[in-house]
């Protein structure tokens, strides 16, 4: 298998971590035993997340998931994240931005480029997910820009820093 390499996966520093972990944990340890994604057999597209930590889903509760994990990307490529379909199938659980997209540049921003997900359990049942489940996916894919595409602005953010307008 000839694919391209385009991208590495790496633990985001401790302070950040640590400053994104509201969960009542031990911050130490739940950082020292994160493990990076990875596919699971050699024909998988998707690269499994971990969770990090145990969670409950209480029923029609929405959940944010530190996942200590950023990725560097080579430039015209995406990460684009995914919920694992067993989890939708079995528990209603969906990710709350259908798709979530981490674009190359996300990896320089203040935040170290820091991959959060979010999830809410639609179901009416309370259920949980064990530390080191596999619980979203990502996908690599290369994209193409206009002809007349003449950005050159830089990302300076984490979440919508790159939206010129502000909804409210």
């Amino acid at each position: 298998m000839n694919t391209k390499r385009i991208a590495k996966f790496e633990k985001v520093s401790f302070e950040q971590f640590a400053s994104n972990c509201k969960e009542n944990v031990n911050v130490e340890d739940v950082y020292d035993s994160l493990q990076l994604p990875k596919r699971a057999t050699k024909y998988s597209a998707g690269y499994d997340f971990y969770l990090p930590y145990d969670v409950v889903f209480k029923p029609n509760e929405t959940v944010l998931i530190p996942t200590g994990i950023r990725v560097k990307i080579e430039c015209n490529w995406v990460l684009k994240i995914f919920p694992r379909s067993s989890l939708g199938f079995k528990y209603m659980l969906r990710l709350n931005n259908t798709v979530g997209i981490i674009d190359a540049d996300y990896y320089y921003s203040q935040n170290e480029g820091h991959i959060f997900i979010k999830l809410t359990n639609h179901s009416n049942q309370e259920f949980t997910l064990s530390k080191g489940s596999a619980f979203v996916q990502g996908i690599f894919l290369e994209y193409g820009i206009t002809y007349d595409d003449d950005v050159n602005e830089t990302r300076n953010g984490g979440f919508g820093s790159t939206d010129l307008k502000k909804i409210g």
